[in-house]
This record gives C-alpha cells, structure tokens and sequence, in this order.
C-alpha cells in the first residue's frame, strides 16, 4: 500500500525577506535521506547566500521567476522552466522580480543542513 503523507514539515530558510520551505518527503518530513521533495515560495526581493551543495537540485518554476547564479553565468527560470544544479557547483538563488516565486524542489541525496556549505 503507497504511503499518504498526511502534510508537509516547514524547514527553516536562509536568506531574507524569509521564504516559505514546505519538505513533502526528505529526513524532516518522512524520514528518508536518498532525495528530498519541497514546495518553496519566496516572495519578491528574496535572496540567499551563495553555496556549493553536495547534492543535485532540481528545480521547477511554477509562478513568477528564479534568478540562479552560478560561477558560468546568470540564469531566469521562468514559469513553466526547470533548471538543475549540479553537485559541487557555486549557486545562489534568488527572486529580484515583482512577484516573488513559487516553485518544487527535488535533491539528491536528501537536504541537510550540513551539506549545504553556504557563503559567509
């Protein structure tokens, strides 16, 4: 029999204005360390620091769009477009635009706050 998962578990967020983490599936929410699946919600002005994570994260775009810098370049994911950020790759995200973003994040392995390795 599948397993329900009744709701999500709000993780906290770095980066300011706050943003919204809700983990469906990961450690904090099911238990499970192989990947994590989290609805995020930023609103606009929203940024965080730089990082270079030790898991892949995929990303895609639902409402409004994501500004994602890496050291090649700067990207706009849009709604409707996904973008993935690869393990040991400088990244830092964003929402510059007027109406923030809303958007699903999958890593693999699962998040953890250790393994994020955020810029001071």
């Amino acid at each position: 029999m599948p397993d329900l998962i009744q709701k999500p578990s709000r993780i906290a967020a770095a980066g300011q204005p706050p943003k919204l983490i809700d983990e469906y599936i990961g450690l904090a929410n099911t238990g499970h360390n192989g990947l994590s699946i989290a609805h995020m919600r930023s609103p606009s002005g929203w940024a965080e620091p730089g990082q270079r994570p030790e898991f892949d994260e995929y990303t895609i775009v639902l409402r409004g769009a994501l500004s994602v810098e890496s050291e090649g370049g700067q990207l706009t994911v849009g709604a409707g477009q996904g973008v993935c950020a690869r393990a040991g790759e400088w990244v830092r995200y964003s929402t510059p635009g007027d109406e923030g973003a809303e958007y699903i994040s999958v890593c693999i392995p699962a998040f953890t706050p250790g393994t994020v390795h955020r810029d001071e």
